[in-house]
């Protein structure tokens, strides 16, 4: 293997095929099995399109029908390369802040409180939060604004503390903007849709009591103080996001429902922009049967258009989403405790995402597949707090192990100011592993973590011995300024699929 040893937490990799190198954010003993090498030299191969260099974040690991590795940044100067992002725009996690502790909220209210959520947050249902077909048209061209302004929602700071304001549009676009982009089919379905963790891989929601504050400086600004409790939310963009990218790239259905509704979708897309939209297919048909080469739309071109302006209308449902779930979870405490437990975003942040940012003194298209933006402090001068604190980060790793609370920083730039979403799969030599869901349930309670709802046979892949270890990878994290560790956090109560 082409490995050269930038630091002990940062390494470099390039073959002879690869137009730039792959830098790898973490120490020898946390470095991806082979599959995952085999991909990035093949996305690194790709001529005259490709920026300076990959980042490969902590989490980095190969993924069945993905043409990338997921936890990378991939930059480019003139074009969009949709096969490089995982195909759910915007699966993210957010960060909330409470006003319940250990002292004034007790065990026994918190397994009252998740007995609640199974059914008030489901993970997989086909109905969540119904909202007209008019609000789901709003979201998408006007981001999380539409569905506050829609339910009420109270929760603090909801707009200011998510990026992009909740909104993945530069500019206001119109009802029928959308519907050039999106096929009504899908928009009809989303209506359905908010207010669902969802059931793919490990989306969650989890209640986090803060354990340690390792810079309080930086903690007393966010407002965190130990044994106070957070909620962290994970979730994907749901039907409306995952459609919409099966419609606008070259990617193989995993599903006999996912063809079904993509092949509905373009059978009733009355999209104004049709001949842009046959060229995109012509391109993705020659994808699908045979060329190994990257499938790419001009940056400043139609196709590029087109596809940025459908990645925005699903990113902003994605926000949404997490937003109702938010609030869903607040109108819960009040109902079954009559409190407020004044729900405060501390931050929402894409991990799936495409951006245009200047990296290098050039305008560049990021493209982070699991991989969160990280920005320093002088990259976030539009943030009345985050100028002076860096961008934050928060990582967590498996179901029953420390999570940690972090910032930006200004000296990260060959990962184009990113971070790992996670810790990602792979052997921990701390951890027991287990079998079944019952070890699984007995393994976290003696770690003092409850599991609620679980219905899925393939549960126990989220074990945290089946995930790298996270002290091993916040290690490489600090060293090579990704982030700034603020704070740690333990799970105590999780909900997933």
């Amino acid at each position: 293997m082409n490995i050269e040893s930038l630091s002990a937490h940062k390494k470099k990799f390039q073959t002879d095929k690869m137009k730039v190198p792959a830098i790898f954010f973490m120490s020898e003993e946390l470095l991806p099995q082979d599959e995952t090498y085999r991909k990035l030299e093949d996305v690194a191969s790709n001529p005259d399109i490709l920026f300076h260099n990959l980042a490969a974040m902590p989490d980095v690991c190969s993924k069945p029908g993905r043409k990338n590795a997921s936890g990378t940044v991939v930059a480019s100067e003139g074009f969009i390369l949709p096969q490089v992002n995982d195909s759910d725009p915007n699966c993210g996690m957010r960060l909330l802040k409470t006003n319940l502790t250990e002292e004034n909220f007790s065990l026994v209210e918190i397994d009252k409180l998740f007995q609640k959520l199974v059914q008030t947050v489901p993970t997989k249902k086909f109905v969540g939060t119904k909202v007209p077909f008019n609000v789901v048209v709003d979201i998408c061209r006007k981001g999380t604004r539409a569905i506050v302004d829609h339910l009420g929602i109270k929760t603090k700071n909801e707009l200011e503390n998510t990026q992009n304001g909740g909104n993945f549009f530069e500019h206001e676009v119109t009802r029928q903007d959308i519907f050039d982009v999106v096929p009504k089919f899908y928009l009809f379905f989303a209506k359905y849709r908010l207010g669902i963790i969802g059931a793919a891989g490990n989306h969650f929601l989890d209640l986090m009591k803060v354990t340690d504050l390792v810079d309080p400086q930086v903690a007393e600004i966010f407002g965190l103080k130990k044994g106070q409790y957070l909620f962290m939310i994970h979730t994907g963009s749901g039907i409306l996001g995952q459609y919409t990218m099966y419609t606008h790239t070259a990617k193989k259905r995993e599903h006999l429902s996912q063809s079904l509704m993509v092949s509905l979708g373009k059978l009733t897309f009355g999209s104004r922009k049709k001949d842009v939209y046959r060229e995109m297919q012509k391109k993705i048909r020659n994808h699908m049967q045979g060329d190994e080469s990257l499938l790419k739309y001009d940056a400043n071109g139609p196709d590029g258009e087109m596809y940025m302006n459908a990645r925005a209308a699903a990113s902003n449902f994605g926000t949404a989403n997490r937003a109702v779930i938010t609030h869903n979870i607040s109108e819960t405490i009040k109902k079954l405790f009559d409190r407020d437990p004044e729900m405060d975003l501390i931050y929402d942040m894409p991990h799936i995402s495409i951006s245009k940012e200047n990296h290098f003194g050039r305008d560049v298209f990021v493209h982070r597949s699991n991989a969160s933006r990280a920005f320093g402090p002088a990259k976030m001068t539009d943030h009345p707090v985050y100028k002076k604190t860096g961008e934050p980060v928060f990582i967590p790793s498996s179901m029953s192990t420390d999570a940690y609370i972090g910032v930006g920083t200004d000296k990260n730039e060959d990962s184009f100011f990113s971070a790992p979403h996670g810790t990602g799969k792979g052997k921990n030599e701390k951890e027991k592993s287990i079998t079944s869901k019952n070890e699984l349930f007995a393994k976290m309670e003696n770690k003092g973590v409850r599991l609620y709802n679980a219905k899925s046979s393939i549960v126990v892949n989220q074990d945290s011995a089946r995930y790298k270890d996270i002290d091993k990878v916040m290690a490489g994290v600090e060293t090579n300024g990704i982030a700034h560790v603020v704070a740690k956090m333990k799970p105590v109560a999780v909900l997933m699929y």
